[in-house]
């Protein structure tokens, strides 16, 4: 369980105050994969950030019954001097957790193959993502918190990555931020959309993308 207590979040932005999020009451339900949709600069990555404890809120609160992962995206989280396995290592020692099963997972999954011993400002964004999902993938948590990252890939690590994911959320929830409906359709199976500061949740889905889509004026069909 995931639940908003009066949250608000605001940025100065060329001399004006931008409000991304509005006094936000609302409860996230246990145990589904949401999709996090909204048009952009809705506030959706800073959403996540506030939930993952990076962002700190204006004003408000969270409140959580369970363990969240950091927003896996582009691992820009990673010590760019560190290599793929020390900063792997590194996150096992934090999160206490076994640091070779750790490795072990993380090497086979990301396909790094000898990159994974190379620093990790070396790496492409895409080989940086891949290190990121599968440490995140690596780790139980209650609920995983998932930014774009399944975008970037080959098809065969796309199926790969969704295999692991599912897997993982069978016992847990996910709240995954992606403007790709692809993406959405294969990770999801509900849908929260911010808009203006508020969330608005769909049980179903495909009324979570509808009315994302209206939003941004594309067509239903996108």
């Amino acid at each position: 369980m995931i639940r908003f207590e009066n949250i608000s979040k605001s940025f100065w932005i060329r001399g004006q105050r931008k409000v991304v999020i509005d006094n936000l009451t609302a409860e996230l339900p246990t145990g589904k994969s949401l999709a996090l949709l909204g048009r952009n600069g809705a506030g959706k990555s800073t959403l996540l950030n506030i939930i993952a404890g990076i962002t700190p809120p204006d004003s408000g609160r969270i409140v959580s019954d369970g363990t969240i992962s950091w927003p896996v995206g582009l691992g820009g989280s990673f010590h760019p001097q560190l290599t793929g396995a020390q900063n792997t290592r590194f996150v096992a020692r934090v999160y206490g957790v076994d640091s070779e099963a750790l490795l072990a997972f993380v090497h086979s999954f990301s396909e790094l193959g000898p990159h994974f011993y190379n620093p990790v400002r070396t790496y492409s964004s895409g080989m940086k993502s891949r290190l990121a999902f599968g440490v995140s993938m690596g780790i139980k948590f209650d609920t995983y918190l998932i930014d774009e990252t399944t975008a970037v890939g080959d098809a065969a690590f796309f199926h790969k990555s969704r295999a692991v994911f599912l897997e993982r959320i069978k016992d847990s929830s996910a709240i995954m931020v992606s403007h790709q409906v692809r993406a959405v359709r294969s990770f999801c199976d509900s849908g929260i959309v911010l808009n203006r500061g508020k969330l608005e949740y769909y049980d179903d889905l495909d009324k979570a993308i509808a009315r994302h889509l209206k939003i941004i004026g594309a067509p239903s069909g996108s």
